[in-house]
């Protein structure tokens, strides 16, 4: 890089405080953390840190604002908690139940919308998770902080109308009350309390933490008004030639134009015609038709303006041949590149429509021969302004365009919006205002490149031809937009003033680059996390931020970049263990019993388990999950079938200290299971409303619970001392059950006040996937209506359908039968489970006593769920068949464990953990499909701690 970017982060004025000192003006500290923060970058251990970035002292001094933002880890962060947490308590009560409703909320806001970037959360929804779990001056960290919503929302806390604006009310002592409903009216309780939150904001990608320092610095709206339109005018100055069209030319005109352009400097059409200003320019590539070698260009055959739509088939204009896209072979034009002085092969393209400005009025125009000329010059004429000129890193994304000879960063723009961005990156160097004009730049980049499509569709219609880019995706389509930087500019400077305008002048968060698995910030201090990480192989972050970081001069260290990615050889397994030392360093860094919020986004189930496994391993119990909609779907949640058209929120919690210490002082006996229970209740939510009524809380199921449990003692390297059976016989004596759901005996009355006011209690949803949901829906449907084979057949073959799991095998209904339930064979009374069903449903053998014969006949072959002291025998003969069975896997060849039954693993898993016998489980894991082992939370639990112990005994 040959010029660093200064940065100022505000206004200069008077004397300043910064984390406990007193500073004459913000240069004087900025003067003295940047002084510090370069001492630190010549220590070889804090350069070794996880994830810190690639790039030289100068660049990252070049980018950072420290103690407020580094383009690195942060070496203050100690300090800044010191100055503005609090210490952790024990004894300090805090709120125990999570944020248990669905929330919805738009991206269409100012905020949102004054920086770009792959995905975001809006700050509003952000907001209500913050009000739920925290009070004002207490510090929340987001570790994955993308653009820094998180930040964002923690001072928007602070500003009444926006709270307000959630549908909340704020009284004048700065109480802020929320609605409930009770018996059909609206009740106002409070809930939280008016007032900034602190942030600390990390992310891995510098492109990210730079967006969100200036999301979350203070700054002057007019200074930066000021600025951005004096640095856009130096550039209009410069380039603004590039952009003009002649407007209806006479053929005089014509000649006159391209006389004009012959002569040397920057030359203005304007002096010799009417013109209008360029909105955007359509390309289009030119291939080679595979009939005569002529050369055809792609819009000019194959897209139908009439109709608004591209041709599968078409012409050769030159031989009539009958030509699809896919029988045809592009164009390539070999010359040198003036930004490298390297010969460079790339595909060819041509302009084949200008939209254009005069005035407010639009208008239209295919390319003359003055326009080409412009082209042409522009072409021709060297770039005197700095512009990255990296080789795209390697990567799948990052180099899908090599063979149309994109394989730098530069050769991503046309020639005329480089040098608008070069331009403009050069003018606003020596700004007050460089870092938030520096966004401008990076908002342009997506829009300004290559990859901005045309919407061929909307061609006959009065909707905007401007389709945007393929969100998560460097795809570069074979028509596409040029559009005016000048123009994106100056609509920006309007999106971004609007943002300051609305944000408070003195909150300074923190921000940070690095990774999530060492923070450098002290155990115990946070008060609350909110993440929304990487999820899986969904976007390749690293490959589509190179374009933003190549003009910082800071790039991601994908080493530590926690995704799945097959170009950089990084599988679901190293998704995972990174993921896990992630959670692992947030629950260090949490206060004992205080929340953390994951969004989930992802459309895969083995994804899903890989973060739940995390989360446990890592120590945290989750308690809820909930819906956020963005009202907004990315490319593959509109488009894909499968796709989750809402993400998910995990609200999980850090067991507060004493339960921690008890468990490990009684060393994990019976006792244990209790107090773990105990605990847990009281963090999962007592109700949950939705629009018709009670929802059920599947935490409080008790498989759920159990599940739990089992991750709470293997976590911990003990035995699990009860069997399910067990466990389920020991709930019901020690806690009330309600609708399915278990609770403490003080959380009853509440559930029984809010169950009174509705009609139909919450029912169970329930999805049949593998042979233990598929018991669990016999169960359910027993209970409901006793049954025989022939009646249940139907039923149970129904639920059997495309979501059961690739490599599980189905099982008989006669054996799920057999192994766990019972069957009345007519002698005997008839069970009182089958004589409460049948009396209520047929009306003949009502008030028939229970060994009245037909009342027995009626009861014959029906199965029924047993009662409890006979579940027990059951649940032993049945675990005794799937060890037998279970033997069988040992000896087995990866190939006859390509389907298997996940309850045979289960059970052999949980007796080869007991016996500590890590070395059966790792050796089945891995002879099993992966699609088994990732999409099965619990299989992946025992085999995760299996290898961390086998990994700890070496």
């Amino acid at each position: 890089m040959t010029d660093q970017l200064k940065m100022d982060g505000g206004k200069s004025g008077g004397p300043v405080e910064c984390l406990g000192i007193t500073f004459p003006s913000e240069e004087a500290r900025r003067e003295h953390f940047s002084k510090l923060l370069a001492e630190k970058l010549k220590d070889p251990s804090f350069r070794a840190l996880e994830g810190f970035p690639e790039g030289t002292d100068e660049a990252i001094l070049g980018l950072s604002d420290p103690p407020y933002f580094s383009a690195c880890p942060n070496p203050f962060l100690g300090d800044f908690i010191k100055c503005y947490g609090s210490p952790y308590e024990q004894l300090t009560p805090h709120i125990k139940e999570p944020f248990a409703a669905d929330v919805s909320e738009g991206k269409n806001d100012p905020i949102y919308n004054a920086h770009s970037y792959h995905t975001k959360v809006p700050h509003r929804a952000i907001m209500r998770y913050i009000l739920h779990y925290t009070q004002p001056g207490e510090i929340i960290y987001d570790g994955f902080c993308g653009t820094g919503m998180t930040g964002v929302a923690a001072q928007m806390c602070g500003n009444r109308a926006a709270v307000e604006a959630l549908g909340f009310r704020v009284d004048s002592s700065g109480i802020i009350y929320e609605a409930h409903q009770e018996e059909g009216r609206s009740v106002w309780k409070p809930f939280s309390k008016l007032g900034i939150r602190r942030a600390i904001l990390n992310d891995i990608a510098p492109a990210a933490t730079f967006i969100a320092y200036n999301y979350n610095s203070p700054a002057d709206v007019f200074a930066f008004a000021r600025e951005a339109r004096t640095s856009l005018s130096k550039v209009i100055s410069e380039c603004g030639w590039m952009y003009q069209t002649l407007h209806a030319p006479s053929a005089e005109k014509i000649t006159d134009g391209l006389h004009h352009l012959q002569k040397e400097g920057r030359p203005d059409l304007s002096n010799i015609a009417a013109i209008g200003q360029i909105n955007y320019t359509v390309w289009s590539d030119a291939f080679n038709c595979n009939e005569c070698a002529g050369e055809l260009v792609f819009w000019d055959v194959a897209v139908d303006e009439k109709v608004g739509a591209v041709r599968d088939k078409f012409d050769c204009p030159h031989c009539s041949a009958t030509l699809t896209k896919r029988s045809i072979e592009r164009a390539f034009v070999t010359q040198v590149d003036p930004s490298t002085n390297q010969t460079f092969k790339q595909a060819k393209q041509s302009p084949v429509l200008i939209n254009y400005s005069v005035g407010k009025k639009r208008y239209e125009k295919k390319p003359d021969s003055v326009d080409l000329a412009i082209v042409e010059k522009i072409e021709k004429s060297k770039i005197e302004n700095w512009h990255p000129t990296d080789r795209m890193m390697e990567g799948r994304e990052a180099r899908r365009n090599d063979s149309i000879g994109i394989t730098h960063v530069h050769q991503f723009y046309t020639k005329r919006n480089l040098s608008v961005l070069a331009s403009l990156r050069h003018h606003i160097d020596s700004s007050e205002m460089a870092a938030q004009l520096l966004c401008l730049v990076g908002d342009q980049l997506p829009r300004a490149s290559k990859m901005h499509k045309i919407a061929v569709s909307r061609l006959n219609t009065n909707l905007s031809k401007t389709a945007g880019i393929l969100a998560g995706t460097l795809y570069v389509p074979s028509n596409q937009i040029e559009y005016s930087v000048l123009k994106m500019i100056s609509f920006r400077i309007a999106d971004v003033s609007s943002y300051l305008g609305k944000r408070d002048q003195t909150t300074r968060q923190i921000v940070f680059t690095g990774s999530s698995t060492n923070t450098l910030i002290p155990n115990d201090s946070l008060d609350y996390i909110f993440i929304d990480p990487p999820f899986g192989a969904n976007i390749s972050y690293s490959e589509l931020n190179f374009l933003w970081e190549a003009w910082l001069g800071v790039f991601t260290n994908i080493n530590e970049e926690a995704v799945q990615n097959k170009g950089h050889g990084k599988t679901l397994n190293h998704y995972r263990i990174l993921m896990t030392e992630c959670f692992r360093e947030a629950y260090r860094k949490l206060k004992p019993g205080r929340w953390m919020t994951v969004e989930f986004s992802n459309t895969q189930a083995s994804v899903w388990n890989s973060i739940q496994t995390s989360l446990q391993e890592a120590g945290f119990v989750v308690a809820n999950v909930a819906a956020l909609d963005k009202k907004q779907g990315s490319f593959k949640a509109v488009t894909t079938t499968t796709a989750v058209k809402q993400d998910l929120v995990i609200s999980a919690y850090k067991p507060n200290g004493g339960l921690e210490a008890r468990f490990l002082g009684s060393g994990g006996g019976i006792e244990s299971v209790w107090d773990f229970v105990t605990t847990h209740l009281g963090y999962l939510p007592v109700t949950k409303i939705k629009v018709d009524g009670l929802e059920y809380i599947s935490e409080r199921d008790p498989r759920i619970i159990f599940d739990r449990m089992v991750a709470w003692f293997v976590r911990h390297n003990f035995p699990v001392p009860l069997s399910s059976q067990e466990f389920q016989d020991g709930l019901r004596v020690r806690f009330p059950d309600r609708d399915g759901m278990v609770f403490l005996p003080e959380q009853v009355t509440e559930y029984d006040r809010k169950r009174s006011q509705v009609a139909q209690a919450p029912q169970m949803e329930m999805f049949v996937a593998d042979e233990r949901s598929a018991i669990d829906w016999l169960i359910d449907f027993l209970k409901k209506r006793p049954s025989t084979y022939q009646e249940l057949h139907p039923d149970f073959m129904s639920q059997l359908g495309v979501g059961w799991k690739k490599h599980e095998s189905r099982p008989e209904l006669s054996a799920l039968l057999e192994d766990n339930f019972l069957r009345y064979g007519a002698s005997g009374d008839v069970p009182s489970q089958i004589h409460g069903y049948l009396s209520t449903n047929f009306k003949d053998i009502r008030g028939l006593e229970k060994h009245d014969p037909r009342l027995k006949a009626k009861a014959k072959d029906r199965w029924y769920v047993p009662d409890p002291s006979k579940a027990k025998d059951l649940e032993q003969k049945r675990e005794r068949t799937l060890l037998k069975e279970f033997e069988t896997y040992k000896s087995a060849t990866k190939r006859q464990l390509k389907e298997s039954r996940l309850e045979v693993l289960r059970t052999g898993f949980k007796t080869a953990w007991a016996a500590k016998d890590y070395k059966t489980i790792i050796g089945i894991a891995e002879k099993l499909p992966d699609q088994t082992l990732q999409e099965d939370e619990k299989l992946l639990l025992w085999y995760d701690q299996a290898l961390t112990r086998t990994e700890a005994d070496a």
